[in-house]
């Protein structure tokens, strides 16, 4: 008992004294800035794949019950695996078997506890986080389901659940590859023994572990910077941009003048122009006559120059009798290629009457403006032309 005692002083002595020793903490520069301060993050978030780890590693354990004597208290062999994950470069987790065997008053006895561990890497925590520092100091909390079973000469068997903390010492050989020393104590209720009280199994092994995934942290300040970098090439793309667009901004103010003026010339224009009084006897002067044409023996229009009349009598001889001077002359005509002489001067007279008549009383043309002729055409070149009414300006 006297040598396990050795033992685990020892290891816990060493522990400690390397723990609090600031220049172990801090063996490399790599992690202060300019001024010599120590710089702790903030670091990226990992991806879900990057900064795990799996390990293994044997050695010795004890196990001990309140009022055992110590010389009942013996060394057994032990062994553990794991697998876990760095959250951040302080904070981890893992999950994990330890068994084999113990030996308690001379009973030899198996058993296994698979547990889970919160881990805080210190070294990281106080000293920040340094890529290649050769040793890291990690404690960790750690619970789970504890089983002893029959093993040589015991004939007990028990399930609990147990809990306590423990020790890590990761040292650093290549990249991706570490020496792991575990010092661990458990704490467990003596019923897994057929006992009564607490019991404690202290346990020291030593083994290796893997990285998995991308193995390192990004400091923050990087990704800022490179942020930054970004942002000052984008700033003077967005300098050159708004120059750009103040210069066309510019152009624009001067086209806009320039249609200001040219819109206040027209304007001014169209002020003189409503000024003006527009003479429409000269405009109707130069106007042809408009022509109606009548079916053969026929002294009323047909629907298609009944229309033709409406479309002159609205937009023209209104026109002519409110504003104007112009007489308007209605000029009845026959052709003498049908029917006697007689009946194509009484067809000529009714063609010039029945237009007279539309125009005083469905059109309102005041009758004193119309001059009312009517002549028989002798051997016109297109008789058809000859039956009609021609209105003149």
């Amino acid at each position: 008992m006297k040598r396990l005692n050795l033992l685990f002083g020892a290891a816990a002595l060493i522990a400690v004294s390397m723990t609090a020793s600031p220049s172990l903490m801090a063996q490399e520069n790599g992690n202060r800035d300019e001024n010599g301060k120590v710089v702790r993050g903030p670091y990226e978030t990992n991806r879900f794949g990057d900064n795990w780890f799996i390990g293994a590693g044997g050695g010795i354990n004890s196990f001990w019950i309140e009022g055992m004597d110590a010389e009942n208290m013996k060394i057994a062999p032990s062994v553990d695996a794991y697998f876990g994950k760095w959250f951040t470069p302080s904070v981890g987790m893992r999950a994990g078997y330890q068994g084999i065997g113990a030996e308690m008053n001379q009973d030899k006895f198996g058993y296994m506890y698979i547990h889970g561990d919160f881990l805080w890497n210190i070294s990281n925590a106080f000293s920040g986080y340094k890529e290649t520092r050769f040793w890291n100091f990690v404690p960790y909390l750690h619970a789970g389901y504890f089983r002893s079973f029959d093993f040589d000469n015991s004939d007990f068997t028990g399930n609990e659940i147990a809990a306590g903390a423990g020790l890590v010492h990761n040292l650093r050989l290549v990249d991706r590859l570490d020496l792991v020393i575990d010092m661990r104590a458990t704490l467990v209720n003596g019923r897994v023994v057929n006992s009564t009280g607490l019991a404690v199994l202290p346990t020291v092994t030593m083994g290796l572990a893997v990285d998995l995934g991308w193995p390192n942290f990004l400091r923050t300040s990087t990704i800022v910077g490179a942020v930054e970098a970004a942002a000052a090439e984008n700033m003077a793309v967005m300098e050159t941009a708004a120059l750009a667009l103040e210069m066309a901004n510019i152009a624009l103010e001067e086209q806009n003048a320039d249609l200001a003026a040219a819109n206040k010339k027209l304007k001014k224009e169209n002020a003189t122009l409503k000024t003006q009084v527009v003479s429409t006897d000269a405009l109707f002067n130069d106007m042809g006559p408009a022509t109606l044409y009548f079916n053969i023996g026929e002294s009323e229009l047909c629907a298609k120059e009944l229309q033709h009349l409406d479309f002159i009598a609205t937009n023209l001889l209104t026109k002519v009798d409110k504003d104007t001077k112009i007489y308007i002359t209605i000029l009845g005509t026959a052709d003498s290629t049908t029917g006697s002489m007689q009946r194509n001067e009484h067809l000529s007279k009714a063609r010039g009457e029945y237009i007279y008549n539309l125009l005083t009383g469905k059109y309102g043309i005041t009758p004193g403006r119309l001059v009312m002729q009517s002549e028989v055409i002798p051997h016109p070149a297109d008789p058809a032309m000859a039956r009609s009414v021609v209105i003149k300006f």
